[in-house]
């Protein structure tokens, strides 16, 4: 064995040494420190130790602390516990027991005696108020998913929309959604209405195309039935394909309903023909042309405005179309032409089954023609070129408006309502 391995061990077991003194010698001076902490400073009555000139009585076997409530005579007030030792710990000359008068409190007062004993649990049944109440701990930290309400059938009608249903297990933005599947739906002849969930708002709502809302819950529909017509057998393959497609790729389940489709569109598109109609007033000239100056400041001081399609048109409140004004030839109103234009014509148009309160608007509509009439030297007239009188007028309302518009409440579709703009489309 080399000199440096002898070197080793015997450093090493100078070190041990060392560590095992040091622990001995801390364990000396903590029971030491532990001693003059707990060593009495006074005699120990009940052993005996007292004084040698006040004799004291025998102790024949440790007493326990006596537990006594002193009930007060004709009280309503509570009465604490009172814990009263029958040996005091201070000793005297005469080592009379003596029992103190504790005053009333909130809690129960024990007087100890000076060195520690040990006594033996007594139970005692104490009516305890009530604290707070802890949290279960088995209670997730994340708060619990609230459930979506009912989808309103004012973005989705299961009576004219084919929907689907996705829950996803993650969130996805409405944008990556609705771009997924766009090469196969853009080839769709009937629109569709992406519709998700606002976990902020706790609402449903239309998707935009660059939303970037995170949704966990989707609903897609695809709509039966607009003005071309019923839907296709060939869109609904096209539609139920990408939708199975989507949810493989969000890794959800697309619930579609069983129903009979295709008999569904066709049962709606037979409806939607009796009541889909368009009221036209004419306005014809009597002798010269309108000019188109005329025009203008006319249909602007009746509250319509010129649109991109080159129509004139009449809002409400809420934006939405009451009515509108066209050239009953075939040139097309705008800025530019309106300087220069005459005509000999002009129709005004109501459009039954997307217009609210039809017959009030028709009303309107009729006035503000005749307004017209009076100003530009024209006549009101039908498709045959007849002039129309009032009672004329009252029988389109009420026939042609009134009736088409109560069926359709009958149906359970308002006329106007967001249902029927999309239908209606």
């Amino acid at each position: 064995m080399t000199e440096l391995q002898l070197g080793l061990i015997g450093l090493g077991a100078t070190a041990v040494v060392g560590v095992f003194s040091y622990n001995k010698w801390q364990e000396y001076r903590q029971r030491k420190l532990a001693e003059a902490v707990l060593k009495p400073h006074h005699a120990d009555v009940l052993l005996g130790d007292g004084p040698k000139s006040s004799p004291q009585p025998a102790v024949a076997e440790r007493s326990e602390p006596e537990f006594r409530v002193d009930m007060p005579a004709q009280s309503d007030e509570r009465v604490e516990p009172i814990f009263v030792d029958p040996h005091p710990t201070v000793p005297s000359d005469d080592m009379i027991a003596s029992t103190v008068e504790m005053p009333m409190s909130d809690a129960p007062v024990f007087e100890a005696p000076a060195t520690p004993v040990e006594p033996t649990p007594v139970p005692v049944e104490v009516p305890q108020a009530p604290m707070f109440a802890q949290a279960p701990a088995d209670i997730p930290d994340e708060s619990p998913e609230i459930p979506a309400g009912a989808l309103p059938a004012e973005l989705l009608d299961p009576r004219l929309e084919f929907i689907v249903a996705m829950e996803l297990v993650e969130p996805v933005s409405a944008m990556d959604i609705i771009h997924s599947q766009r090469p196969a739906l853009v080839r769709l002849n009937k629109p569709v209405h992406w519709i998700g969930f606002n976990e902020r708002t706790r609402e449903w709502e239309r998707l935009a195309s660059d939303s970037d809302l995170k949704l966990r819950r989707l609903r897609v529909g695809l709509q039966l039935v607009n003005r071309q017509g019923p839907l296709s057998d060939g869109d609904m393959t096209i539609f139920t394909n990408a939708m199975q497609a989507l949810a493989d790729e969000l890794m959800a389940v697309a619930d579609m309903p069983s129903s009979r489709v295709l008999d569904q569109a066709a049962e709606i598109d037979q409806f939607c023909a009796a009541v889909d109609l368009e009221i036209g007033l004419n306005l014809v000239s009597r002798a010269s042309a309108f000019t188109g100056t005329k025009i203008r400041a006319l249909a602007e001081a009746a509250g319509m405005v010129l649109g991109m399609g080159g129509v004139f048109t009449r809002y409400d409140d809420n934006g939405r179309v009451l009515f509108s004004l066209q050239n009953y030839e075939s040139t097309q109103f705008s800025a530019d032409t309106l300087r220069t234009l005459t005509t000999h014509g002009l129709t005004f148009l109501l459009d039954v089954p997307r217009v609210d309160h039809g017959e009030r608007t028709f009303m309107q509509m009729t006035e503000i023609a005749k307004r017209f009439a009076d100003t530009l030297n024209g006549a009101l007239v039908d498709d045959n070129r007849q002039p129309l009188s009032d009672s004329q007028l009252d029988h389109i309302r009420r026939e042609f408006i009134g009736k088409p518009q109560a069926t359709m409440a009958s149906y359970g579709l308002i006329a106007g309502s967001p249902q029927a703009l999309r239908l209606f489309s």
